[in-house]
C-alpha cells in the first residue's frame, strides 16, 4: 500500500509539472520512479506515462510541429534507441543506477546552463540531439534534454518548442516502450499511475496561468536535480 501511495504521489508530481512546463515529467519522475521501481522498471514505466501525456498535449498543438526539424530528430532517436533499451538489460542495477543519475544530473545542469554548442544547429546539430535523446530515453528514461538544448541553440521560442518536444516524445517513447516492453505491474497499481496522470494534468494546468514560467522551470530542474544526485549515490553505494 506505501509503495502505491508512493508511485501515485510521483507520477502525480511528474505530470503536474509537466502540464505546468511543457516539460518536465521524466526528470522529476525517472530518479524516482528508478529507486521505487527499479531502473528497469522505472524507466518503462516513465516511457509509459510520458508518452500518455505527450499524446493528450499534442492534440491541441499538432499544426506548430515543425516537420524540417523534426524528421532528422526523431529518425536519429529511433535509430538509437535499441542500443539504450540494449544497455539497460546489460548492465547491472547499481551501475544502471548510478548511470541514469549521472544522465539525469549532466542534463540538467547543461539544461539549467542553457549550453550554446555549435555542432546542436541545423540538420546536423538535429540528427546529434536526436541520437543522443533516443539513447538517453530508452536507456535511462530522460530523452528530453538534447532537444531542450537544440531547441535553445536554434533559438526556439517556448511557444516554439512545447508542441515540437511534445512531438517527439510521442515518437521517441513510442519506439522506447517497443524495444523495452511495458512495465510489469499490478492492477491497483496501473490504477494508481492513471489516477495520478489525470489528477496531475488538472493541477498543472490549474497553475499554469498563476506561477511564472521561469519560477516553475527553476522547480523543475531543481527537483531533477537532486532525485539526479540521490540516484548517483544510491547507485555508488550499491557498486
Amino acid at each position: 500500500m506505501t509503495t502505491d501511495i508512493l508511485l501515485g504521489g510521483i507520477v502525480l508530481l511528474g505530470a503536474s509539472v509537466q502540464w505546468l512546463t511543457g516539460m518536465g515529467f521524466a526528470l522529476v519522475a525517472v530518479p524516482a520512479l528508478v529507486l521505487l521501481l527499479g531502473p528497469a522498471q522505472g524507466v518503462v514505466l516513465a516511457n509509459c506515462a510520458a508518452g500518455a501525456i505527450s499524446v493528450v498535449g499534442l492534440a491541441g498543438g499538432w499544426r506548430q510541429v515543425r516537420p524540417r526539424a523534426m524528421v532528422p530528430l526523431c529518425v536519429a532517436a529511433v535509430c538509437t534507441v535499441p542500443a539504450g533499451a540494449w544497455t539497460t538489460r546489460q548492465l547491472p542495477p547499481p551501475v544502471l543506477l548510478l548511470t541514469m543519475g549521472g544522465l539525469v544530473t549532466v542534463a540538467v545542469l547543461l539544461v539549467m546552463r542553457g549550453a550554446r554548442v555549435p555542432a546542436l544547429r541545423g540538420t546536423k546539430g538535429a540528427v546529434a540531439a536526436g541520437a543522443a535523446g533516443g539513447f538517453m530515453n530508452a536507456a535511462a528514461g530522460v530523452g528530453g534534454p538534447p532537444v531542450s538544448l537544440y531547441a535553445v541553440n536554434a533559438g526556439w521560442t517556448v511557444r516554439e518548442f512545447v508542441p515540437n518536444a511534445q512531438f517527439y516524445g510521442v515518437v521517441v517513447n513510442v519506439f522506447s516502450v517497443a524495444a523495452n516492453g511495458v512495465p510489469s505491474l499490478s492492477a491497483p497499481r496501473w490504477t494508481a499511475v492513471v489516477a495520478a496522470l489525470l489528477v496531475g494534468g488538472m493541477i498543472g494546468r490549474g497553475l499554469a496561468g498563476r506561477i511564472p514560467e521561469h519560477r516553475a522551470r527553476a522547480l523543475v530542474l531543481t527537483l531533477a536535480l537532486a532525485g539526479g544526485l540521490t540516484a548517483v549515490g544510491k547507485g555508488a553505494w550499491g557498486v
